[in-house]
């Protein structure tokens, strides 16, 4: 009884939740065929589970013993042809359909559709962070911007470890595999922020590892990658990708407090740290090198950012937290 009264007090809170057993609202073509699939198959399973367990419990209460003993043996049911060859037709039949479904949505969910104004961005999977490569040598992290209503091409890829690109809204997983480039497509329908995560467990920090993907006007898209994304670059590196572990101050997290260390306002230190990472016999694999494909530009930045927003020099007499 009790766990009867959990589960409906439970099931009301996950049902206005949507209790993540179904997908959320699709908002590109991709996503609404992944749906349809998905509602296809839960259709089928949820008839099947009912019919199956209602049986079950129906043959139990009519079979049940009813006092006799034991050692006597219940009467004997023999094989039904006709009952035999249906539930093996049937199971076929559902199965035939699933499969039907599936193979007819699938190439709509990978294929891109033909675009002549289609966008092709890079996505790059970090430890632990996603980094945006945009036509023209625009770059951003954490969040992607996109022009609502046009066909988006992802190229994604990933410089340390296996990650997986995943907003649910937009369409399904694609793995971010070192050495190699994957392809998922996407068309926003309407404008808004649609949340990501990474899907493969890339290390410790992989919990901090979100994306945004921020669908907006063709004029917003067109001023954020020819403006914004130069001028913001520096605070988006430190926001998204060095506060994850050192704090927004830089006063230390997971990671040690380098907000007073000569290191971070020497370009070539930080070059150094940055592109090969902290290895060493008494901490290995302290630091990733986040930094690994940074061009210079994305250097400057963090240095120039470091210096005017985090650097705060110990008073004399006291130590550095580097």
């Amino acid at each position: 009884m009790l766990c009867v009264l959990f589960a409906l007090a439970t099931a009301g809170v996950a049902a206005a939740a949507n209790g993540g057993f179904t997908p959320v609202k699709p908002e590109s073509p991709n996503a609404s065929h992944t749906q349809t699939a998905y509602y296809v198959i839960l259709g089928f399973t949820s008839a099947i589970f009912i019919l199956v367990e209602g049986l079950l419990v129906a043959f139990i209460w009519k079979y049940r013993a009813r006092g006799r003993a034991r050692a006597v043996e219940g009467a004997q049911v023999h094989g039904h042809t006709r009952l035999e060859l249906i539930w093996t037709v049937i199971p076929v039949v559902i199965l035939c359909v699933i499969g039907i479904v599936v193979f007819v949505e699938l190439p709509k969910i990978s294929d891109a559709p033909a675009a002549n104004d289609a966008i092709r961005i890079t996505v790059v999977g970090h430890q632990y962070y996603w980094e945006f490569k945009y036509p023209g040598g625009a770059r951003s992290i954490g969040t992607l911007h996109v022009p609502v209503g046009r066909v988006v091409d992802l190229d994604v890829v990933s410089p340390d470890v296996i990650h997986s690109w995943w907003v649910p809204a937009l369409g399904g997983k694609i793995q971010a595999i070192p050495g190699r480039v994957n392809h998922i497509w996407f068309k926003a329908e309407k404008a808004g922020s649609y949340e990501g995560q990474c899907a493969e467990l890339c290390g410790v920090f992989h919990a901090e590892m979100s994306a945004v993907v921020e669908a907006e006007s063709q004029q917003a898209y067109e001023s954020y990658i020819s403006t914004t994304a130069g001028q913001t670059i520096g605070r988006q590196e430190w926001t998204g990708v060095c506060a994850t572990c050192h704090g927004n101050l830089g006063k230390g997290g997971y990671g040690p407090d380098i907000s007073a260390s000569t290191l971070v306002t020497s370009r070539s230190s930080l070059l150094g740290v940055l592109r090969q990472g902290v290895d060493t016999p008494a901490r290995p694999g302290a630091m990733p090198p986040v930094g690994i494909d940074w061009n210079n530009a994305q250097i400057n930045a963090i240095v120039d950012y470091v210096k005017k927003h985090i650097y705060k020099p110990a008073p004399l007499g006291g130590t550095s937290g580097g």
